[in-house]
């Protein structure tokens, strides 16, 4: 059963940064690309990231290029979002998912999603 568990979140000022983390069980984490989503208050679940199985690839939207970073360390089972330069417009559940195969242009299994994690961009 996939398992997906986000943390990180909180409360920052604009500018600021955060690394947001989610620990994945019951699959073969090294085989499957991984994304970050988010949804903002009465908006749809939004894709903000993704990145290939072995971590070599990624693929972020226009909004969040060149200000998020998103990694992975396979030994520990564990996808990144490094979040910098933030603003009002990130405040968002973020949620981790896993993707059904290994490159970025996989499907995304919505079937499996953490409880999200909170991210507040405030002064």
């Amino acid at each position: 059963q996939v398992q997906l568990v986000e943390s990180g979140g909180g409360l920052v000022q604009p500018g600021g940064s955060l690394r947001l983390s989610c620990a994945a069980s019951g699959f073969t984490f090294s085989d499957y690309g991984m994304s970050w989503y988010r949804q903002a208050p009465g908006k749809g679940r939004e894709l903000v990231a993704r990145v290939s199985s072995p971590g070599t690839n990624t693929y972020y939207i226009g909004s969040v290029e060149g200000r998020f970073t998103i990694s992975r360390d396979n030994a520990k089972n564990t996808v990144y979002l490094q979040m910098n330069s933030l603003q009002p417009e990130d405040t968002a559940v973020y949620y981790c998912a896993k993707l059904f195969g290994s490159t970025l242009d996989s499907p995304v299994d919505f079937t499996a999603w953490g409880q999200g994690t909170q991210v507040t961009v405030s002064s």
